[in-house]
């Protein structure tokens, strides 16, 4: 089968303000006192205001940064649906559940007794486990972890939930564009037990509306911080034979 690829890049877009050392006045010689006198001032508010900006500018950074990784796993997550690797996997039966465990990454996952396992490419910074069925099908699950930057150390580093769910959501969507391109609504979302609980719907001109499930928490391992969304999607035909089983899934996600 053919791995799953993710060309999520983490990039802080950041801008300069100019300089504020630069002031202009008159040369003439009788207005010599004035102008030095008018240099001090206008000196001592141009570097107050400089420093605002700096602060202002650093606030804003942040913010685009915060933006940013939200849209790049809100794509990763919405239109990731290519084969994963078959892998073998830790389990134990359930009902007609079977309880998924990864040592390495400390989590746990109820899954449907029937569907597969498999992987993506693990470089240290990213990794990927999908879940899926055997038959063929755009519905499944899957957990995807990534590294966080030091200013990320805890969920509402990322905003209210609120606020979370509709920059992930705004983010997919382009119903707006001409021609109108994938349009994302928000359904639900609320914080429980220091995860963030996302629904919304994505539906690509011409094609079936995708249901999707996030559960989004964080993590540290020793050293530092990580963020897994775990994502379930079903499509709108497949409402009767998934629907249960993709809910049921997101929502047995826990750390171990």
């Amino acid at each position: 089968m053919a791995s799953v690829s993710s060309s999520l890049c983490f990039q802080s877009l950041g801008r300069r303000t100019p300089p504020c050392n630069s002031i202009p006045y008159n040369n003439s010689k009788g207005m010599r006192n004035w102008r030095n006198q008018s240099i001090v001032q206008c000196s001592q508010r141009t570097t107050h205001n400089c420093s605002g900006n700096c602060i202002e500018e650093e606030e804003q950074s942040k913010n685009t940064k915060r933006r940013e990784a939200l849209i790049q796993i809100a794509t990763f997550a919405a239109f990731s649906y290519s084969p994963f690797i078959g892998s073998a996997a830790a389990a134990e039966e359930k009902d007609n559940f079977r309880v998924y465990s990864d040592e390495t990454n400390k989590y746990k996952i109820m899954v449907p007794e029937d569907w597969q396992v498999g992987q993506g490419k693990n470089n240290g910074i990213r990794a990927l486990t999908g879940f899926y069925p055997q038959v063929a099908s755009e519905s499944n699950v899957s957990v995807f972890i990534t590294l966080l930057g030091a200013d990320f150390t805890r969920m509402e580093s990322f905003g209210k939930v609120e606020e979370f769910a509709e920059t992930l959501v705004s983010g997919l969507d382009r119903s707006w564009q001409n021609p109108p391109g994938a349009a994302a609504k928000l359904v639900a979302c609320k914080s429980s037990n220091g995860f963030y609980n996302i629904e919304y719907t994505l539906q690509k001109p011409g094609e079936s509306c995708r249901h999707i499930f996030s559960k989004i928490g964080m993590a540290n391992n020793g050293y530092y911080n990580r963020l897994f969304t775990v994502t379930g999607q079903f499509m709108e035909e497949e409402t009767d034979k998934y629907s249960s089983n993709v809910q049921k899934t997101v929502s047995s996600f826990k750390f171990t």
